[in-house]
């Protein structure tokens, strides 16, 4: 899991643009988060996350949670297989339902299988900021096989 959290972090280009950390994966669930900066702002005058920030931390957090219940149920697969699934990953459907203004200094994303199949998985997904406050929630469909 260290491999693909290193790749997800470091090899997808708009993830090292937003910040996105993974601070925890786990089957149960998986934690991303980011701080805010100038760049991440959608409304100047009040500096709150613009939606596509919100909305791709979410996406990102649901499809690794997805990912995380792969490899937990198949549990044999080298880094290079890992890999190569990772890459047919994709998201079929997303829905995010925009709460609060994204306002704060830091970010949390955490998603929660809602199901994990070997070709289909859905999972649900919040954004607190460092308040505590849920911003956004969500549930996304992810193809996995």
């Amino acid at each position: 899991m260290a491999d693909v959290v290193r790749w997800v972090e470091s090899q997808i280009p708009f993830n090292r643009v937003l910040g996105l950390e993974v601070t925890h994966i786990a089957p149960a669930g998986v934690t991303v988060e980011f701080v805010s900066r100038p760049e991440l702002v959608g409304n100047v005058a009040l500096g709150i996350l613009h939606g596509g920030v919100i909305s791709a931390a979410l996406d990102l957090v649901g499809c690794m949670t997805a990912l995380a219940g792969l490899l937990d149920t198949e549990d044999d697969l080298d880094p290079q297989e890992i890999a190569a699934r990772f890459s047919r990953f994709g998201t079929i459907d997303l829905r995010i339902d925009f709460l609060r203004p994204g306002a704060g200094e830091r970010f949390r994303a955490q998603g929660t299988p809602l199901r994990l199949g070997r070709r289909v998985s859905v999972v649900r997904m919040e954004l607190h900021n460092d308040a505590g406050t849920m911003i956004a929630s969500g549930v996304g469909t992810y193809i996995t096989g």
